[in-house]
């Protein structure tokens, strides 16, 4: 782990963590980022961050918030619910006047859609404990963000941009590809972060589609991949039973499926196919 300083006048990282009391809590997922040659990297991945509004989430102490700063944001929200990072904070608001805005809240409690003034984008260093429940909750908004740039355990990004056929490709595949282009832009090292996590971590970046690869009721496609995937070694047409319908009749009715085929081997626009389909038969029913 080095601490390197952004040239922005605050002192490292590490004296802040220390003379704050920072120590990083466990039950908040907490893992530091103090290299700020890093934290500005994570940052350029959001690509220009001049206009409208940057939204991190749980910042700590500031390393990636210093990042975003040095790299041009205009606006950045800071959303931390660790009361202890406050004032670390406001010293980086003083630093950049008028540049940062800080939110003591619970990140799942707030609608990030409605923050700020658009172009709006999140760029942040999810804790490990709730950061898929977080990405997915604002998957559901394509149209809200230009942009999802977030650090993840390396087997979750994996998840994210897998293509059919592989083991990583599942349910958040499907979520995340439906309607946004995921990159995996780089890796990071545990020794990058204090304390070091068990685990290997990765920068995803995610851009709205312009349209959705398919069209498909959200709702309808979740309960169709959580069915295939949810007994992923067994065929569609034993796997889709889950959901109260012919299952070998549902995966005709959505262009012909082969329901011999496992979950893993279709496509984002194949499991569309399905959702629309299930939805067509609970209209019907």
């Amino acid at each position: 782990m080095t601490d390197k300083g952004a040239g922005d006048g605050l002192p490292p990282l590490s004296e802040v963590v220390r003379r704050h009391g920072l120590a990083a809590k466990k039950s908040l997922g907490q893992h530091f980022l103090f290299d700020l040659n890093l934290t500005r990297r994570i940052a350029r991945a959001a690509g220009d961050l001049s206009a409208g509004t940057t939204i991190e989430v749980g910042p700590g102490p500031g390393g990636l918030t210093r990042g975003l700063l040095a790299e041009g944001a205009g606006h950045v929200i800071a959303i931390e619910r660790d009361a202890r990072a406050l004032p670390a904070l406001a010293e980086i608001a003083a630093a950049y006047p008028g540049r940062l805005e800080i939110i003591e809240a619970d990140a799942l409690a707030l609608d990030l859609s409605k923050l700020g003034v658009s172009p709006r984008r999140i760029v942040a260093n999810l804790p490990y404990n709730v950061g898929t429940a977080m990405l997915l909750a604002w998957l559901g908004s394509p149209d809200a963000f230009e942009s999802i740039v977030v650090m993840l355990q390396k087997e979750v990004v994996e998840r994210l941009a897998a293509r059919p056929g592989g083991e990583a490709y599942g349910r958040l595949s499907v979520a995340a590809q439906w309607r946004w282009n995921v990159r995996r832009a780089f890796d990071v090292a545990p020794g990058a972060f204090s304390p070091p996590p068990a685990v290997v971590s990765a920068v995803a970046e995610l851009r709205p589609l312009r349209e959705p690869l398919a069209a498909a009721d959200a709702t309808m496609l979740e309960r169709v991949t959580a069915a295939a995937f949810g007994q992923r070694r067994k065929m569609l047409r034993q796997s889709l039973k889950s959901l109260g319908v012919d299952a070998a009749g549902l995966c005709a009715e959505a262009g012909g499926i082969d329901p011999t085929r496992r979950a893993e081997t279709l496509s984002v626009e194949e499991f569309c196919a399905l959702a629309r389909a299930f939805s067509a038969r609970r209209a019907g029913a």
